[in-house]
């Protein structure tokens, strides 16, 4: 009996994380089919191109999520290793797009070869910047929140600097199929940018035993220390990616729009991601973390997004709306109500097996 209540124990733990997205998910899904049965109908349509595409609500929460899940993955590593959040994803994106940017303007005309020289180069800036507010974290032990709030502050600003305090635009078909489609690919470019992301960071995880030292900072760093793990690094090695992930949503943001405006680039995108991690069942105090439960939750706020849009309420009230459903979300994913539901799983589970 004592193996049977191990044994489930061991198998709650391993799903409960992703119980409160997968319910938020499943609540949005069921009001939308009670509202509109065909809410998340998808339809093939041609766009200004001639091209056969898909179309539809569904569609558009997977593509405008797309920044969104990518922030909320590198966000999981940084809260995992150290208990804190990183506020400044969205100017850093800023940052990111604007030498994005920068770069396909210095040359005569935009190319394949210029498009992966802007995106190396803003990933080896975004990452620089993300080593920044590592150091922070990690060697001056500054809170996250408090060491990110410098970048937060100031970041949009040398954004602007970048570019000489201009909004340039980069009208290129190879940057409309980056923001767009791909002609002959019926998906949105930005929702297969987000799958090659986390199939990264899955064979990141899978041959190199990161996922497994974040987590043992997150839940013990002196513990972890003692056992050989070097805290300092792993800290700051999660702040890289973060950054690094950051410029992957920059681009995508000045891609959609074929232009760089420093101050609505993904403008407050950073609370959502936190929200992200939260609602994808991971501890904001650090520790254990699934990178699905993340994605997921990423895509539960943009599916309660649309659905407002949907319901045309307006965009001055989203927030509000949006506020009271989090609330709900965040209060069912509590320790407390774990905990409730954990000696209820493991309740029934010996009565389960034994039958």
């Amino acid at each position: 009996m004592s193996d049977i209540k191990k044994k489930g124990s061991i198998q709650w733990s391993k799903y409960a994380q992703l119980i409160v997205p997968a319910v938020a998910i499943l609540l949005i899904i069921v009001f939308n089919l009670i509202r509109d049965p065909s809410f998340f109908s998808v339809e093939i349509t041609q766009n200004n191109d001639g091209n056969n595409v898909l179309s539809g609500n569904l569609v558009s929460i997977f593509n405008g999520a797309s920044e969104l899940a990518v922030l909320a993955m590198g966000m999981t590593l940084v809260t995992a290793a150290c208990g804190g959040q990183d506020i400044s994803v969205g100017a850093l994106a800023a940052i990111a797009g604007s030498v994005f940017v920068k770069v396909l303007k210095s040359g005569a005309s935009i190319s394949i070869g210029t498009i992966i020289l802007g995106f190396i180069a803003c990933c080896a800036v975004a990452v620089i910047f993300g080593t920044f507010n590592g150091t922070l974290v990690s060697v001056f032990r500054i809170q996250p929140m408090i060491a990110t709030l410098v970048l937060y502050t100031c970041g949009r600003s040398v954004a602007y600097w970048i570019n000489g305090g201009a909004t340039p635009t980069v009208s290129s078909p190879l940057i409309t199929a980056l923001g767009g489609f791909i002609p002959g690919i019926p998906v949105p470019t930005p929702i297969l940018i987000v799958i090659v992301v986390a199939v990264l960071f899955s064979l990141l995880f899978r041959f190199t035993s990161l996922g497994i030292y974040t987590q043992s900072v997150g839940i013990n760093q002196r513990a972890a220390r003692l056992n050989g793990i070097n805290t300092v690094f792993i800290k700051l090695l999660t702040f890289m990616i973060l950054g690094a992930c950051c410029a992957v949503a920059g681009v995508i943001a000045v891609s959609r729009l074929s232009l760089i405006n420093h101050e609505t680039l993904l403008l407050e995108i950073e609370m959502d991601a936190i929200l992200a991690v939260a609602i994808g069942g991971n501890a904001l105090s650090g520790g254990k973390f699934r990178l699905s439960g993340s994605i997921i939750g990423a895509y539960a706020i943009q599916a309660l997004t649309t659905t407002l849009y949907a319901m045309k309420v307006p965009s001055t009230d989203i927030k509000a709306y949006k506020a009271v459903v989090i609330i709900l979300i965040v209060v069912i994913g509590s320790p407390v109500v774990k905990q409730k539901l954990s000696a209820l799983w493991q309740k029934l589970s010996p009565g389960k097996a034994v039958a």
